[in-house]
This record gives structure tokens, sequence and C-alpha cells, in this order.
């Protein structure tokens, strides 16, 4: 991860004084290229380094400017590590292995303690960490990803510029410029098969300010949902909408009320909880429970 090189860069010129480009290239696995965006990077982010070219030259943090050599606190290193344990489990290589590495002294190796366990995989691992690696390499040098899509109006190949990879409500998707829709779109990675990087190069594009505000994607505006759930059900409810989700009606039943933006979900939604539940509104969901019912007593 681009983080875990910022780090270990400015680590190893702490230690070392001065590096060359192509060493730190080789020390990350990295191109030229990219080593150089990430000085550019950590100069913005207030640390000056300074690139002397010819022979002896290389780069090196400013003279004069102080840094404290622990750069972080033993709290700060923890908390970068959990979230590296985190991403391990969705990698194909050791994050955590690798920077503990670059930040443990010689003589007194660093301990990560295990007391914030993060798991990102569930149970595709086998198919999602080749999938996340495939389309880090393809953002990292502006490849087009293309792809076979499948969603509830059946299912589609798309050919996008991939951008940013995200994690929300227990799933990972990929956000990119969609060439097919030409338009920016969010696509989950458990629907996504047959995925190829191909060889066509992009030029990145200005993200409008609104289409990274990713919340809107999940926002939950449109289709108003009422309806009362049985008491058993309080613990799905709680789990996904929080302790102030519902209200207790009369009967002990649990009036809940929300806003949905796709109505295929909460159509979804609402049939996992059987007959634990009774729609209130709209009436669209209450005529397509009662089909449902019809349908299932045919095949008695």
């Amino acid at each position: 991860m681009k983080i875990d090189r910022l780090i270990g860069i400015i680590t190893l010129l702490l230690q070392q004084d001065q590096m060359t480009a192509p060493e730190l290239a080789a020390r990350f696995g990295v191109s030229r290229r990219t080593i150089n965006r990430d000085i550019e990077d950590i100069c913005k982010a207030g640390i000056p380094l300074v690139t002397v070219q010819g022979f002896g030259g290389g780069i090196s943090i400013a003279e004069g400017y102080k840094i404290d050599k622990s750069v972080f606190t033993e709290d700060e290193l923890q908390t970068i590590f959990s979230g590296l344990k985190g991403l391990d489990s969705v990698s194909q290589t050791s994050y955590l292995t690798t920077l503990t590495d670059k930040l443990s002294d010689k003589n007194k190796p660093m301990v990560v303690q295990d007391y914030i366990l993060i798991d990102l995989a569930s149970h595709y691992q086998g198919t999602l960490t080749p999938k996340i690696e495939l389309i880090k390499q393809a953002i990292q040098n502006r490849k087009v990803l293309s792809f076979r899509y499948y969603y509830n109006k059946g299912e589609d190949w798309r050919t996008i510029e991939p951008y940013r990879l995200v994690f929300r409500w227990s799933s990972w998707y990929v956000f990119g410029y969609c060439l097919d829709r030409n338009a920016y779109r969010l696509f989950k990675l458990h629907r996504l098969w047959d995925l190829q990087c191909t060889e066509m190069y992009f030029a990145e594009r200005t993200i409008p300010e609104d289409e990274l505000d990713f919340e809107r994607h999940f926002s939950s505006e449109g289709i108003r949902l009422k309806a009362e759930f049985c008491e058993s059900e309080k613990y799905r409810l709680i789990e996904e909408y929080g302790v102030e989700c519902y209200s207790v009606a009369e009967g002990g039943k649990l009036l809940f009320e929300c806003d949905f933006i796709d109505y295929d979900n909460m159509r979804e939604w609402i049939f996992s909880f059987g007959d634990k539940v009774r729609v209130l509104g709209p009436e669209q969901l209450r005529i397509d429970r009662v089909e449902q019912a019809m349908n299932i007593l045919k095949d008695v």
C-alpha cells in the first residue's frame, strides 16, 4: 500500500541519510516514476526532501530540518499495524511483515499487539483477494479494466477506468469511470467476474468532489418503508440500523420506518424476514408480498 511505502521511505532516509531513486525503487519493488510521485507527496505533507543529481547524489531530508526519528508513538504504530493486518486479510503479500521489518531496530524487534483483529475478507477470500490485487495494479498503472457484471436487470460486460477501492457495509467495491455509460459508477466486487486488466492505458481524470462522496451511493433517501416486525427480529434491526431505529407499537410489535434508495434492495431485505414482518407501506411492496405468498402456495 502507498502509505506503507511512504512511511518506509521516510524511515530509510532517517536511518541512512541519503538514498538514490533506483535504490528506493528496488527496495519497494516499484518504478522510479512511482518513487518520484512518492517524493512529491512526502514534500506536500511538510517534510522537505532534497534531490541531488549526478555522481554521489541522491534523495535526503533537507539539512537543518528536525524530525523525531521515532516518527510515531507506540499507540500510533499499533493503530497502523492493526489496519495493515486487516489489509493483509485481502492481500497476496503481507504489508504488516514488510513494514515491521523496515521499522524495527536490529537490536530490538518491534512487537505487534493483537488486541484489535480485523478481517476484511469474509468467505469470498479465495476469489476476492486476486480481484483486489488486480484492481490495485490497474489503479497504480492507470490501466483499463473489463469484467462481466451481474445485477438486478441481468448481466453486462463493462469497461472502466478504475480510481478507488471502497470497503463499505461489509462489502468491497471498485469506483471508476464506466466507458460504456460515460459516467462514474460503483461496482460490487462480489458481482464482478471474469475480471481482466487490459493493455489500454488511460489519462487520469479530475474527479468532481460530489462523485467522491461515496456516502450518497449508500444513503437511504427515496422510498419510504413502514413495517411492523416481531420482537424476535429486534437483534437484526439493531444490528443493521441501531437501537433507535424502531418504536414499540401496540401488542409489542416493533414499528420500523426508513427510507431506501433502491426498491429491489428493500424488497429483498423485507422478504428475508418471512412471516416475521407485516408491511404497512409502500403499497407496491404489500402487493409483491401477496404475489410471493401465492407463488409459494402453487408449489405446495
